[in-house]
């Protein structure tokens, strides 16, 4: 069976530890994370895991199922890349030099949609908004000005439906909750 990308987004209540039984279902089956990113959802009190692996269909749906098991996590679903939109943000940090002595890096930057956020003797910082191809190409075009720094985020990412999953579940769990009469 043919592997592909998948977003896995998992919601939970935010206890210690969680990170680390998440990571161990990956773990057992030899899956590489490639990206991960925790944040507070809309919902208080709810945390998101977004979280991207190149695997199967069938090891996606084991995978979904256990996390699912995990008494802290709320609901898990996967998607593929078709039924979200994502971004990443990367981080450059250039000599103040290179900037001032040369009007490429100012070209790169507006070529890659790129933003400058702090400029000091020393240094330069960028910031890239995008897809992870498109923030490595921003790296690589710069090399030759003398990268002092670069970071990528992990992905984050919302679905193309109108409405958040975890939202949908719990309207359809509280509807269906049996009313204690007295």
């Amino acid at each position: 069976m043919e592997e592909k990308e998948f977003t896995i987004t998992a919601f939970s209540e935010n206890s210690i530890g969680l990170l680390n039984r998440i990571t161990i279902i990956f773990t057992r089956r030899h899956l590489n994370i490639e990206s991960l990113t925790v944040s507070e959802s809309a919902i208080h009190g709810i945390f998101k895991f977004t979280i991207v692996i190149n695997t199967t269909q069938t090891l996606i749906e084991k995978v979904v199922k256990q996390l699912e098991k995990i008494v802290d996590v709320l609901r898990a679903y996967y998607l593929c890349t078709e039924e979200i939109i994502y971004q990443e943000i990367a981080l450059y940090k250039v000599p103040t030099e290179a900037l001032t002595q040369s009007t490429e890096i100012e070209g790169l930057i507006r070529k890659h949609n790129a933003r400058i956020l702090e400029v000091t003797n020393e240094y330069t910082v960028i910031e890239k908004t995008g897809h992870k191809d498109e923030t490595q190409q921003l790296f690589d075009d710069m090399k030759g000005f003398g990268v002092l720094q670069f970071t990528r985020s992990g992905r984050i990412a919302i679905t193309k439906a109108t409405r958040e999953r975890l939202s949908e579940y719990l309207v359809k769990l509280d509807t269906e909750k049996p009313r204690v009469q007295i």
